[in-house]
């Protein structure tokens, strides 16, 4: 994938100028994933114009691409991702909350809400969460716009072109490093310097492991570290998740070999071939 273009972008359902969208830019040379920019932006029209620019580039993005077979076998919806994406993009965000609440509603404490395979391996959040890390409402925002560009995400939804999208979670990269040491927050309150140390202890560690863990070398400024929401440091793992699958020389995009179509797969080392 040497001259190609890698994007990494840190999610949110609400995008405004307090919290917004967070593109880490890359370029690789064959030997090196560098970052080149990072952006912000405080909108969705920025994000859909990015999706929309000319290839070849691939990108990996920080929110559900989709739900748990179980959830949509049980609310009864189509079983092929661009048919219930589709049916999801005609819902208001008020509909879309008032399905899941009452799904929810109607079942035992415990099963209420699923894990996909991929969460359940990366410790990652059901999608259908609605508060705290609203997940399911960056679904509800984000996979609708996917399916709308035209991009191709493997797996899901096939397209001839060499615009390429995979879900990456930099949770999952994070903790490889450092386990559960939290590095980031957005409460002003809590930022605190073991939370900035901890950033800086990812930095050093993806400078010195990345060959090993990725099979290229990943290069960044430590000023990475400064930002205390972690968007930008989240951002940049995205864009190294997604080169890392798009180096796959099988061609997979790093999907591990018993794949559920339905519910997809997170773009992370720690997947393949991972039966735990």
């Amino acid at each position: 994938m040497e001259n190609h273009k890698f994007y990494g972008i840190d999610f949110t359902s609400r995008p405004s100028a307090k919290k917004s969208l967070t593109c880490a830019i890359a370029s690789f040379d064959g030997v090196t994933l560098t970052l080149d920019q990072l952006v912000r932006w405080s909108d969705f029209e920025a994000f859909e114009e990015a999706l929309l620019r000319p290839g070849p580039w691939v990108m990996g993005i920080d929110f559900p691409f989709a739900q748990s077979r179980k959830f949509v076998e049980n609310i009864g919806w189509p079983s092929e991702w661009s048919q219930y994406v589709a049916l999801v993009g005609t819902m208001t965000r008020t509909e879309f909350r008032a399905v899941f609440e009452t799904y929810k509603a109607a079942r035992a404490w415990g099963d209420k809400q699923h894990k996909r395979v991929c969460d359940t391996r990366t410790r990652a959040q059901s999608p259908q969460t609605l508060h705290y890390t609203p997940v399911g409402l960056m679904f509800f925002e984000g996979a609708p716009r996917l399916l709308k560009s035209g991009v191709y995400l493997p797996y899901h939804h096939t397209a001839i072109n060499d615009r390429v999208v995979v879900e990456a979670y930099p949770g999952a990269l994070a903790r490889s490093m450092i386990g559960r040491t939290r590095y980031k927050t957005d409460d002003r309150r809590a930022q605190t310097a073991c939370l900035y140390d901890a950033r800086v202890d990812i930095l050093a560690q993806l400078a010195e492991r990345s060959r090993a863990a990725f099979g290229f070398d990943t290069s960044a400024p430590l000023s990475l570290a400064d930002d205390p929401s972690g968007d930008e440091l989240d951002a940049w793992l995205c864009a190294i998740q997604a080169a890392w699958a798009a180096n796959q020389s099988d061609g997979k995009f790093g999907a591990p070999i018993e794949l559920d179509t339905v519910e997809g797969w997170i773009a992370d080392p720690s997947l393949v071939n991972n039966k735990e």
